[in-house]
């Protein structure tokens, strides 16, 4: 293969105000400062300031629906990115079992209309798809650790919104010959994703140690992941745009492989006070992928890209995080 190598001199992010989209232009402002950073921002987003307040002034923040195809088609002509970065979904696997025709039609719609946009808008960016391990679905053990070619058997409608996304994304680039780059995100520990199982636990037991909350309720606790910090993934992505294959797809994740219930039993550890805690049948969803473990070899081999952040260095970075926001949320219920 030959490897694509482009200057980013603009870099447009959908779902900037988002917990990965704001890590992600943290890491280019902080890694790339020559680089022009924009970012999409669905117009009633109440998590922008929040979640962007380090990096306000080095981003340009576009308020756009990606459902309205003429937004987006003015923004991305306008902007004319070099390189572009999909992250813009509705995430919440859980919720997809409640509202699933809103979901499947948000995240399919709006990465159609994306592709639209930059056909229409007569551009060359490379555009980074960001799909995620729940793709896969159910799978089968002999096909652990999951290579790329493992079969998609999505459960969820999250994961069929995103396994549709992916599918677009091939047929894009391989009808277009946009240059579009598929990867599969396992499982991340984002602080800023209070939906994410490992964020709802460490909110919990903050609440917990400030005597706001009696017990912490959690759903499976058997199912395997492999975790890996928001700040090693976001650098991945980058290099995914500088060093990836168009038409592609590269599994991308930790080496820290570990039971859900292990994982709160880590953060239990860590905790200032005794923490209680029951199963909550609200929690458990319907179909529940049990078995993630990537090999990530295919994407390691062509960026080179390793993990800087420790196990450690991550639960702690996540137990900060909450200890600092719900004492804010609490102090600005007093004020």
């Amino acid at each position: 293969m030959n490897q694509i190598s482009k200057e980013i001199k603009r870099a447009l992010i959908t779902g900037v105000t988002g917990g990965g989209g704001s890590y992600l232009a943290e890491h280019i402002a902080e890694f790339h400062p020559e680089v022009e950073i924009h970012g999409i921002s669905r117009w009633h987003s109440t998590s922008s300031l929040r979640n962007l307040k380090n990096i306000s002034q080095k981003l340009i923040l576009h308020e756009c629906d990606l459902n309205d195809l003429s937004a987006i088609f003015t923004i991305v002509k306008e902007v004319r990115p070099d390189a572009i970065f999909h992250m813009a979904s509705y995430a919440n696997v859980r919720a997809s079992f409640v509202t699933p025709l809103a979901v499947i039609q948000n995240n399919i719609m709006s990465t159609a209309n994306l592709f639209e946009a930059i056909r229409m808008a007569n551009i060359d960016p490379i555009t980074q798809l960001c799909s995620t391990s729940e793709v896969y679905g159910l799978v089968d053990p002999k096909f652990v650790p999951i290579k790329e070619d493992t079969p998609l058997q999505p459960v969820s409608p999250y994961a069929v919104s995103k396994a549709t996304q992916d599918f677009l994304g091939w047929s894009y680039f391989k009808n277009y010959n946009m240059k579009i780059i598929r990867t599969r995100m396992f499982a991340y520990l984002n602080p800023r994703r209070a939906d994410l199982f490992a964020s709802s636990f460490a909110r919990q037991i903050v609440r917990i140690e400030l005597g706001l909350q009696e017990e912490l309720l959690h759903g499976n606790l058997d199912s395997v992941r492999t975790l890996i910090d928001v700040r090693d993934a976001m650098e991945a992505y980058w290099l995914a745009v500088l060093k990836c294959q168009p038409g592609e797809t590269y599994n991308i994740g930790g080496t820290t492989i570990m039971p859900v219930g292990k994982f709160l039993e880590c953060l239990i550890d860590k905790a200032k006070v005794p923490i209680r805690t029951r199963l909550d049948p609200r929690l458990l969803r319907p179909s529940d992928v049990t078995l993630q473990i990537p090999s990530v070899e295919k994407f390691v081999k062509v960026t080179g890209w390793r993990p800087k952040y420790s196990f450690a260095e991550s639960l702690e970075n996540l137990l900060n995080y909450w200890r600092e926001n719900v004492s804010k949320e609490q102090n600005e219920k007093m004020i």
